[in-house]
């Protein structure tokens, strides 16, 4: 830099500020050049980034209104407030029941009989106590570290048994409160003692003083102050049993939650005003999106100015690929009373592209023609067979009519006494304890209700009660019948289907009591078939097709009932929703139009990028080649200027001895 701030010395012309200028001037119609093309493409970036999002936010109506389920919105009322209703409408479908609430769930309650002076020093008995409580069996030891009243409580309390522990300050002394956990009789307590160190285990004395079954003496062991009990419901007239205030699945999509016996009238009706507020989202995001486009790529005709994406190949595209779909009779409902938007009351508005939507038309054929409504929308696979269902499609699964053949019925894994039930049963501790295995992996204990002469109907009620309650079969999601077969012999019958359906006998204190000591235990089997003339994969009802077997790849079937052969066809139709869905996720994919173009826009900015680089490394080159150049000019300039200083000092010295001759 040295060099730049000395030229000028010997010219007065060539210096500093003339290369600054020169290098400005070689600069500037390439830097405007690159500038202009940066905030061209940053602009255009930024105009696909509003497109993209606009796009985007068209799916989200589109998915809600491509399921079947939301274009059945469902609504229930119930006449008492005391007895609550709500519906899942992807399960529910219209009609009117009667209710009446006979009886509420209530957890047992139990106390001792003894009153106790104290609560932390006199001794209770020391020795085993085993809680019983459904499936659930905990045994508790009491021994010199926890040998009173509240001892006893703690113990109970921290083994997770699935009952409570309490002490009632009585004003005269204290007695010990236990509750079950849960409600239902499924849930109630028994409670025996071994090893008690205070006299036999069922003399009354020391620990067996807190033992309790339904069989004990009325004078022996604890008192039962609240009895278990189930929530009894008449829907119709057809009695229901839970073990809780709260019945699920007792009609499809409904759930009743009671809080006090009484009637109701339950109705359920079709929510068509709900469904049409879902259509009404997916016109308001369809229209918004065309207004981005207005103006991201409009025209301006009177004042002759387009937009920055006027004429835009991408943005054509997206319009028509939308205006194709939106406008078209589906595939598949060419002879069906709705068969486009129009149909329904969604028209376009040719003046600005936008969408109007008829709200009472589309109300009105949606309650005259559901299904086809529903079709018009969403994916629908209409079956011949009514024991044929659509479960869904997969990526490549095309329009069209397909056949389906069975050659195997999926069945239910079973468990089958090897002998007939009797009539009466004397339940007691030597022969209450059952358990299965069901599916493989989940094992189901039973407590049975003890008693004498116990008919064989309370003994099924009593079995299937806990199988309703048990926790295992309930976490699991999963759940086993009992019953009896054509010959009289006791069955357990997995609600599962396929090879992966299970029931076998684990173990049982008496088994041949229940005709279990010898038995059958079968598997269940996956159904296997064809679908349009292609084998087909089998998991327990469905039947499935992978990829690469046509149109119908992907294509999944649930097949009801026992029936093998030809089980007729089903008849694949993709709806506007589920086809815009397709296509929005196309637009805005990895793979898609607006991520090509964003994708060239930002490898042009890097070449931009380079170019800029390039540009500063030849304008330095150029600085570098003006200063060399101007300081060699700037040097020869100062030599001659300094000859010409020494000429005419010599001519000047010449004068006067020219002037004295």
């Amino acid at each position: 830099m040295a060099g730049i701030s000395s030229l000028g010395i010997g010219s007065g012309v060539l210096n500093s500020d003339l290369v600054d200028q020169l290098v400005a001037a070689e600069r500037k119609p390439t830097e405007t050049r690159l500038t202009q093309k940066t905030q061209q493409a940053e602009a255009l970036l930024s105009a696909y980034g509003k497109l993209r999002s606009a796009v985007t936010e068209l799916r989200l109506p589109m998915r809600q209104l491509s399921s079947p389920d939301n274009l059945k919105a469902f609504s229930a009322s119930s006449s008492n407030d005391d007895i609550g209703v709500s519906v899942d409408s992807t399960k529910a479908s219209r009609g009117a029941y009667s209710v009446e609430v006979t009886s509420l769930a209530s957890a047992q309650a139990l106390a001792s009989r003894d009153v106790f002076a104290d609560r932390d020093a006199t001794s209770v008995g020391r020795g085993t106590l085993e809680l019983s409580v459904g499936d659930k069996i905990t045994n508790i030891t009491i021994d010199s570290s926890n040998d009173t009243l509240q001892g006893l409580a703690n113990a109970i309390n921290e083994a997770d048994a699935g009952v409570s522990a309490g002490i009632i300050d009585t004003g005269s002394g204290y007695q010990l409160v236990l509750s079950a956990d849960e409600t239902g009789t499924a849930n109630a307590v028994s409670i025996s003692v071994t090893g008690d160190t205070n006299g036999t285990d069922t003399d009354n004395t020391g620990l067996s003083r807190f033992a309790f079954n339904a069989g004990m003496d009325a004078d022996s062991g604890l008192k039962e102050t609240i009895a278990a009990s189930d929530a009894v419901m008449d829907i119709n007239g057809v009695t229901v049993t839970r073990s809780t205030n709260t019945f699920e699945n007792v009609i499809d999509g409904l759930t009743f939650d009671i809080k006090e016996t009484g009637t109701s009238t339950i109705k359920v009706s079709q929510d068509f005003g709900a469904v049409a507020d879902r259509v009404q989202g997916f016109v308001d995001k369809f229209n918004a999106l065309q207004s981005t486009i207005d103006s991201l790529a409009g025209f301006n005709a009177e004042a002759g100015v387009g937009s920055l994406l006027t004429g835009d190949s991408t943005v054509r595209a997206i319009q028509s690929q939308l205006r194709n779909i939106l406008t078209r009779v589906v595939p598949g409902m060419e002879n069906a009373s709705v068969r486009s938007l129009a149909d329904v009351g969604i028209t376009t508005d040719f003046e600005t592209g936008g969408l109007e939507f008829d709200r009472a038309k589309f109300e009105e054929v949606l309650k005259a023609n559901p299904d086809e409504v529903t079709a018009l929308f969403a994916e629908q696979g209409r079956t011949t067979d009514s024991q044929v269902e659509f479960v869904r499609s997969g990526l490549n699964t095309e329009p069209g009519e397909y056949d389906i053949n069975i050659t195997q019925a999926a069945t239910q894994g079973q468990l089958v006494a090897g002998s007939a039930l009797g009539a009466t049963f004397d339940i007691t501790d030597t022969n209450d304890d059952l358990a299965l295995t069901v599916n493989g992996d989940i094992t189901v204990n039973l407590k049975l209700t003890q008693g004498n002469g116990i008919s064989q109907e309370a003994l099924l009620d009593n079995i299937q009660a806990q199988l309703n309650a048990n926790n295992a079969l309930n976490a699991a999601g999963t759940r086993l019948q009992v019953g009896l077969d054509g010959g009289g012999n006791l069955t357990f019958t997995s609600a599962d289907y396929g090879s992966d359906s299970k029931v076998a006998l684990a173990s049982a204190e008496d088994a041949a009591l229940f005709g279990l000591d010898t038995n059958t235990s079968t598997d269940g089997l996956d159904v296997a078939g064809t679908i349009d003339g292609r084998a087909a994969e089998g998991d327990g009802q469905v039947l499935f097709l992978g990829t690469g077997n046509g149109g119908a790849s992907g294509l999944q079937v649930r097949i009801l009932g026992d029936q093998t052969g030809n089980r007729g066809s089903i008849t694949f139709v993709e709806g506007v929703a589920e086809r815009t869905v397709d296509l929005v996720t196309n637009i805005v994919g990895a793979d898609g139009a607006i991520e090509a173009r964003t994708n060239g826009l930002n490898r042009e900015l890097e070449q931009i990028q380079e170019s800029q680089v390039r540009l500063e490394e030849r304008i330095a080159a150029y600085r570098e080649r003006l200063v060399s150049q101007f300081t060699a000019a700037d040097s020869l300039i100062s030599q001659l200027n300094s000859t010409r200083d020494y000429v005419t000092q010599q001519l000047a010295a010449l004068a006067p001895q020219n002037n004295r001759e």
